[in-house]
């Protein structure tokens, strides 16, 4: 008989096509996602992937074994999920995924009312800008900047981003309109809507910096090098002037998501509230004017 825990690594790689991505889900090393899938091939007999100059590649037995691992990983999640659900108090770690801006300089200044409100209650609070599943619970709740799709989901709108042009005030003093340059996302963050809104409004003038961090923007600003496109909390956070080029700002909703079956969890459903509250309008749509 194999070891559960080989299926539940071998079904990360086979989800996520790579050692690399798999550890990154699974929050292992890489080496331990290509120990298990060994572990697993030895357990069954089988060869269920082909290592090709450092890339997994499943078989054919492979495939039909990783069909049978997803059935059972959504079964396994399933059940956590009603584990949870069940619990009748906040005694309990709920996971939440939030774009970095969102966590960084709206959750995370708020934590200690959370803390006070519910002192059992532990929190997980995970910045990133990738869409996580909630189904394989990569977390409980997430907040998104785009509404979900998939139907196992409860979704609600908590929030909008409205999203400014901002320079340094010393920038802004020492050149014309037509001169302005751009601080900008790297290319792998070029269909974002405020990165596609900036563009727009750049036109023919330079952007003269990239990053794929907007924390990195904001200093690159700071520092005179040209002109961002940033939520308006954040650029009076670091002291930077709305630049009224064709008044222009571009609004982007946030939506709170979390799976059906955790819709009757008291924790769930607490900090669910909480990160509504960090959403309130004054919070954000309201700071952009400064």
């Amino acid at each position: 008989m194999f070891d559960w825990d080989d299926l539940r690594h071998f079904a990360a790689l086979a989800y996520e096509g790579s050692l690399s991505a798999a550890a990154r889900r699974l929050r292992v090393e890489h080496a331990t996602v290509s120990r298990r899938v060994a572990a697993l091939e030895a357990a069954v007999g089988v060869k269920l992937v082909d290592r090709r100059s450092g890339r997994y590649v499943l078989t054919p037995d492979g495939n039909r074994v990783a069909e049978y691992a997803r059935r059972i990983e959504a079964e396994a999640f399933a059940i956590e999920r009603v584990a949870l659900a069940c619990k009748e108090d906040v005694a309990a770690e709920v996971s939440v995924s939030a774009p970095p801006v969102i966590a960084t300089s709206l959750i995370g200044p708020r934590l200690q009312l959370l803390k006070e409100s519910y002192p059992h209650l532990r929190l997980r609070l995970l910045g990133e800008s990738r869409t996580v599943s909630l189904p394989r619970r990569e977390a409980d709740i997430a907040l998104r900047l785009t509404r979900p799709d998939d139907m196992s989901l409860v979704m609600r709108k908590v929030g909008t981003i409205t999203y400014g042009l901002y320079a340094s005030s010393e920038y802004l003093a020492s050149r014309r309109e037509e001169d302005f340059e751009f601080i900008a996302f790297d290319e792998s963050l070029d269909d974002v809507p405020q990165q596609v809104w900036l563009k727009k409004l750049a036109g023919e003038r330079p952007i003269v910096f990239r990053t794929n961090d907007l924390a990195i923007q904001c200093t690159a600003a700071q520092a005179h090098v040209g002109i961002a496109a940033l939520p308006g909390f954040v650029g009076c956070s670091y002291g930077l002037q709305r630049a009224d080029l064709q008044k222009a700002s571009i609004s982007r909703d946030v939506w709170l998501t979390f799976h059906r079956d955790l819709r009757d969890n008291f924790a769930v459903a607490s900090v669910a509230g909480f990160l509504a509250d960090c959403l309130r309008p004054e919070r954000t749509e309201n700071q952009t004017a400064a």
